[in-house]
């Protein structure tokens, strides 16, 4: 057994012991938000955004993008579990900016071994053969962080299955100071043009 695997089966132990009344909490988000942000692990939502387990959808990948997947989750989050705004969080110093689809399609045919940077750029040591299946990923990379989260929303806000009638909230999360900043642009575009039918 790896140590990893021994502390996060002892951590959950000790989660578990004390979990209480969380058994209790309803399938449906009870703030009836989502957040759709980045899977980097200095990025808390829990903490940024002050939830409780019980709270919110919270929905990441890399860099979190409005991936066909992640407005999936967003379309169920509303349409059975009725969240009724969405947040779109990118942040400051974004690994997704470090590369390009490019980059990581020619690093995988090279090899799928973890590849390294320095100040020459990517560089593949592993040993192993490649693939060249990442040809057919949109890896989601980009260059502009405003721009990628005005992308995002507007992305969302377009979709077909998105109504009109939810809030898109755009920003980035700097990760030197843990505060939230809005993208302006982002979040105009991403505004409701239907008001919401007030239910239960």
């Amino acid at each position: 057994m790896s140590q990893v695997l021994q502390e996060v089966l002892s951590a959950n132990q000790e989660y578990a012991a004390t979990f209480g009344k969380k058994g209790n909490l309803p399938l449906p988000p009870g703030r009836r938000f989502a957040i759709l942000t980045c899977m980097d692990a200095r990025l808390d939502p829990a903490k940024y955004a002050g939830l409780a387990e019980g709270d919110a959808h919270v929905i990441r990948n890399a860099g979190g993008r409005a991936s066909d997947d992640a407005i999936r989750s967003l379309v169920i989050s509303y349409k059975l579990l009725g969240t009724r705004e969405w947040f779109v969080i990118h942040h400051t110093d974004c690994g997704m900016q470090l590369f390009t689809d490019t980059i990581i399609r020619e690093l995988l045919t090279n090899s799928l071994e973890t590849a390294v940077i320095d100040e020459n750029g990517w560089r593949d040591i592993g040993q192993g053969s490649g693939s060249t299946e990442g040809e057919f990923v949109d890896w989601l990379t980009f260059k502009d962080l405003a721009e990628s989260v005005f992308v995002d929303v507007k992305r969302i806000r377009n979709h077909p299955l998105v109504p009109p009638t939810i809030p898109i909230y755009g920003f980035i999360y700097d990760v030197k100071t843990g505060q939230l900043i809005e993208v302006p642009s982002a979040t105009e575009v991403g505004r409701a043009t239907v008001p919401a039918i007030a239910s239960s």
